[in-house]
């Protein structure tokens, strides 16, 4: 087979891309212009092609190695690459993967000089971590209004309980006056989805700890770093730099993964895991409908267009969010 030339290539945009791999106990090589990983089995070494053209992220678990020729190939394609641990989990890093970012001369800088634009003023910093917030609440109401899946186990947005926590928290939100503020409502919010969740799936007690083996902290963990790494692909397509917070903390490297990964994981996440758990479902299967959700509700589409609305805002009063 001859290598297909790069010019050949049908570019597909990153937020209409279907597929993230996690792998491990394998070799990612670069094979007759192709991206493939080889597994050894019993009597034989399997070879399973990757299609980097319609690929988010990768990453990388246990027992892999990556050859330099591949590594190539993945950067010209615009795919995130992360070593982590079992299951998705960092390996050494006690709060991020660490990720591997293909580099380019050529994305857009309008997006950048935006956030730059607003970035080093503090209310209009706060503004934009407040459309963040409302934009999270926003998608929790819209895919919790229409997903048959999620509503068979009580996950409903028009549901009174609910409806009423959400618009709560919503006016909580736009009332802050400090980030200090929304982290608090925040991690308030949080606790009673999780209290809700609990409810809804019969699951028992459950206290959230990221250490913990139990099967809805182990989705909880694994989910979100699968929402990581979408909100680190949109950020560096986009061209912001990941340090650029406007939630999570100006001193903490990769902060602004978090506030971009937050936008889904409340909607898509945090309701998945605590289903998979009650259904013992598998790693894989749980991996499984985290994408099949990610491409059903747009996830990806949702955070740059978030992204985008606030990087090139010119109105940043409050009172007109």
């Amino acid at each position: 087979m001859k290598p297909l030339p790069s010019s050949e290539m049908k570019a597909i945009l990153h937020s209409k891309r279907a597929n993230i791999y996690y792998l491990e106990c394998c070799r990612v090589m670069q094979k007759d212009g192709r991206v493939l990983y080889l597994t050894e089995a019993k009597d034989a070494n399997l070879y399973w092609n990757i299609p980097v053209a319609n690929t988010t992220v990768i990453l990388l678990g246990n027992g892999t190695s990556i050859t330099q020729a591949a590594m190539r190939m993945l950067a010209g394609s615009g795919v995130l690459v992360g070593f982590c641990g079992g299951g998705g989990t960092p390996l050494l890093m006690a709060n991020e993967v660490e990720w591997l970012t293909p580099q380019s001369e050529y994305r857009p800088t309008e997006y950048l000089q935006g956030w730059m634009s607003f970035w080093f003023d503090d209310q209009k910093r706060l503004t934009a971590a407040k459309i963040f917030q409302q934009s999270r609440m926003d998608y929790i109401t819209k895919v919790w209004s229409n997903d048959r899946d999620l509503a068979e186990y009580g996950f409903i947005s028009n549901e009174s309980n609910i409806k009423i926590m959400l618009s709560n928290y919503n006016d909580r939100f736009n009332h802050a006056n400090s980030v200090s503020d929304l982290l608090l409502n925040e991690a308030q919010l949080t606790k009673q989805l999780y209290r809700i969740a609990t409810k809804n799936c019969k699951y028992g007690d459950f206290t959230r700890e990221r250490e913990s083996s139990d099967k809805a902290n182990s989705f909880l963990n694994h989910g979100n770093y699968l929402a990581y790494g979408l909100a680190a692909s949109c950020l560096w397509v986009i061209g912001i730099p990941h340090g650029l917070a406007v939630m999570h903390g100006k001193t903490r490297r990769g902060a602004l993964v978090f506030d971009v990964a937050d936008l889904i994981k409340d909607a898509l996440i945090l309701p998945l895991s605590f289903i998979c758990a009650t259904e013992n479902a598998t790693e894989q299967e749980y991996r499984e409908q985290c994408l099949q959700i990610f491409v059903k509700h747009k996830a990806l589409d949702y955070m740059f267009d978030t992204v985008k609305q606030i990087a090139l805002k010119n109105d940043w009063d409050i009172a007109k969010l």
